[in-house]
């Protein structure tokens, strides 16, 4: 079963992947400092513009990717804009409080979450799994032995996922019906769960023997297949998201969309 989504290479894919891990570390890092709502809003904006872009893939699938999470904005931002503190009440009805403190601190929460994502969105669809291993050993210096495990047990996901659709179809063609309620939905899961869990052990012991069978044993000099090295595109990133800082900074102060300054201070 083919679950590959068709995409196009963009120059965000031939950034270092570990020089772009570590630069979205530091916005990571850079953000929880950011409390003013428009200039998270305008960063939001900026860094959606580039995943909508400059991901590869088709504007409907990405559109289709971050819907999901606009449910987690909402479920964050109304947790703390019901039940938040703030001494300007906008509306009291038993245990809900609403207040102009509580709304823009829980928009500011939501902005946040949101930006997070897109952030972790750009870089999953931007990052092929194995050059990100080669460079994690090349550039970063981490020990064959752990980014060779991380990188089986990746490539055992879509094996499961086609193993799944398989048992799937066997209970089918052999008549089994999916029936409603708790007690089944423990069946269910019991039926899947057991098959899966007894093939992917038995990979993994497989992949283990084979391993050892070719003398791999994590240490020593070791030559690679993959050579990922830095280039100009590294920098036009870097450049991209100071740029995109600098201009969401501008416009925050000369657009403002809300009118708060530092939500921890509600001016």
């Amino acid at each position: 079963m083919n679950i590959e989504i068709e995409h196009r290479e963009t120059w965000l894919h031939q950034i270092n992947p570990s020089f772009k891990l570590m630069t979205l570390i530091g916005l990571f890092v850079f953000l929880l400092f950011i409390h003013y709502l428009n200039w998270l809003l305008y960063l939001g904006l900026l860094f959606f513009l580039l995943l909508w872009v400059f991901s590869g893939y088709s504007y409907r699938t990405v559109s289709l990717m971050i819907l999901p999470f606009f449910l987690v904005f909402i479920s964050t931002a109304s947790s703390m804009i019901l039940f938040g503190k703030g001494e300007t009440t906008w509306m009291k009805w038993g245990l809900i409080h609403i207040t102009e403190e509580s709304f823009y601190r829980g928009i500011h929460v939501g902005l946040r979450t949101i930006v997070f994502a897109i952030l972790g969105l750009l870089f999953a669809l931007t990052t092929r799994p194995v050059k990100l291993f080669y460079s994690l050993m090349q550039q970063l210096r981490l020990k064959p032995k752990y980014a060779y495990s991380f990188m089986a047990g990746f490539r055992l996901i879509p094996i499961m996922i086609e193993e799944f659709f398989t048992i799937r179809n066997a209970m089918k063609v052999r008549g089994v019906k999916e029936r409603r309620g708790i007690k089944h939905l423990f069946h269910k899961m019991k039926s899947y769960s057991i098959p899966l869990l007894a093939q992917s052990i038995r990979r993994a012991h497989r992949i283990a023997v084979a391993m050892e069978a070719k003398g791999f044993n994590g240490s020593g000099q070791r030559t690679y297949y993959y050579r990922v090295t830095f280039s100009k595109y590294d920098g036009y990133f870097l450049g991209s998201i100071l740029i995109m800082i600098a201009l969401s900074y501008y416009f925050s102060t000369h657009l403002p969309i809300f009118p708060t300054g530092d939500v921890r201070y509600g001016n």
